[in-house]
């Protein structure tokens, strides 16, 4: 019986995006704005996930975030991290994912790690996400115990370089979907994580698909990529 192929778990998934180039913002339920205007997106300046599977957040010390943390004197105040997914190639749909992790904020003492800042912490209590691989549901403690996918952090510089570097190969990727696939008019590098790579590719007629390249086994850091995505391209120069 053929293996299924190996993918990133929910709680995975959720990490990476939190954790890689992903967009952030910050909403609290029942917020008012400020005499001075509106509230607009509240975007932490810096992001990190800790071993216990809080997300603290850096804010600046006067953002309507840390406010309401601060004059919570010391109660959780309800909040929701939004977190959004581009890719970081020009391609058509470029949003490839979103999570939302919705939890109580508490302020650190001691402020944040530059002047005028405060840190923040999300203690999480119900994560979901709705990406490239389908819609999920994590548990806190899943979220916790996952990790981010080893190749986020040149996840962009990879896609980019193949994007600009190699479009012949990409487009050749096309033959190894088996003899329905003609060459593609247009092919770009969507995503790549230990498991493989995933490509976006354009028909003559316009007409847009998705495709998903499993390397033979996960990759750990960027040289077993490279080698990984060298081996790929061997494999759909063959006849």
């Amino acid at each position: 019986m053929e293996e299924a192929p190996q993918r990133p778990t929910a709680a995975e998934r959720a990490r990476t995006l939190i954790e890689g180039n992903s967009s952030l913002a910050l909403s609290i339920p029942g917020l008012r704005p400020a005499p001075a205007g509106p509230i607009g997106p509240m975007v932490p300046l810096r992001r990190s996930v800790g071993p216990d599977g809080d997300v603290f957040l850096l804010f600046p010390a006067a953002s309507p975030a840390a406010r309401a943390a601060r004059h919570a004197a010391g109660d959780e105040v309800g909040a929701v991290l939004e977190v959004t997914d581009v890719a970081p190639v020009a391609v058509p749909h470029r949003i490839r994912g979103r999570a939302w992790v919705a939890g109580w904020l508490t302020q650190l003492p001691g402020g944040g790690f530059e002047p005028g800042t405060e840190l923040l912490r999300l203690e999480p209590g119900e994560i979901s996400l709705d990406d490239l691989w389908g819609t999920g549901l994590v548990e806190p403690d899943e979220f916790a115990d996952a990790a981010a996918d080893p190749l986020v952090p040149f996840e962009t510089e990879v896609l980019q370089h193949l994007a600009a570097g190699h479009p012949d190969e990409m487009a050749g990727l096309c033959g190894l979907l088996g003899t329905g696939c003609r060459r593609a008019a247009a092919a770009v590098p969507l995503a790549l994580d230990r498991f493989g790579l995933r490509v976006r590719f354009t028909r003559a007629d316009g007409s847009l698909f998705d495709a998903r390249f499993d390397f033979p086994e996960p990759v750990t850091g960027p040289s077993g990529a490279r080698r990984a995505l060298h081996a790929l391209f061997s494999a759909a120069q063959l006849p």
